[in-house]
């Protein structure tokens, strides 16, 4: 599901609950930082760093620890750029080599309405606007939720090339669904801060794609080199 969200050049390796690698064993590093955590947290954290270990081998580099950085970003090996998602029983991981993509983000959520509340200290106005067009035309997507995702791609996507918060309220997105409109479609984010300088440039937009399948709702951000 999320392969098909990214170029070709991204390795990307998902699993769901049933997958041998919600089983995958952890190094001592990876240990500790769960040492405390509840058994479907663990689970979930060592499921995802299968994932990305996996990826690491599809692209010839030797399965490492994924440790934690700032704000809790993960840290990839050298010459690697890449995200990783998790929510209940599907978790994913994808990886590029930095000569290929600036940087990327992925994000994985239920498929069901947000929180009550949420919404509203989540969307700009335009953006709730634009969900409750979508809504009425194509009611069997829980756009609410499509839409969080996409945020949490974005900001996936801009920490590892700013070193900053970026605010829910600091990017506009806009879902543009493909022509059957309910699962598939893509992105647009305008950043309403200065944006990452890639490549001599400074970037106010990213793209990316999105999908609705199977109980999940999915979100990719990829920042290519300009």
């Amino acid at each position: 599901m999320i392969e098909e969200l990214l170029p070709e050049s991204v390795v990307a390796v998902e699993a769901r609950a049933d997958d041998p690698l919600w089983e995958a064993p952890l190094y001592p590093e990876e240990e500790a930082l769960v040492a405390r955590s509840v058994a479907k947290r663990r689970r979930e954290f060592a499921a995802v760093r299968g994932c990305a270990r996996r990826a690491m081998e599809k692209l010839g580099v030797p399965p490492q620890p994924v440790l934690s950085g700032e704000r809790g970003a993960p840290r990839w090996p050298d010459g690697l750029v890449g995200s990783m998602t998790h929510c209940d029983g599907y978790c994913a991981a994808a990886l590029v080599r930095a000569a290929d993509l600036v940087s990327l983000g992925i994000d994985a959520e239920p498929h069901g309405p947000l929180p009550e509340g949420v919404g509203a200290s989540v969307f700009l106005p335009a953006e709730a606007t634009r969900l409750d067009q979508l809504a009425a035309r194509w009611p069997a997507v829980h756009w609410d939720r499509l839409l969080f995702s996409a945020k949490e791609s974005v900001y996936k996507a801009w920490f590892p090339l700013t070193r900053k918060w970026l605010d829910f309220s600091e990017a506009d997105i806009t879902l543009r669904p493909d022509a059957d409109g309910d699962q598939d479609g893509s992105l647009h984010a305008e950043l309403l801060v200065p944006g990452p300088v890639i490549d001599g440039h400074r970037l106010q937009t990213f793209e990316g794609r999105w999908t609705v399948r199977e109980g999940v709702v999915a979100t990719s951000v990829v920042i290519p080199h300009t």
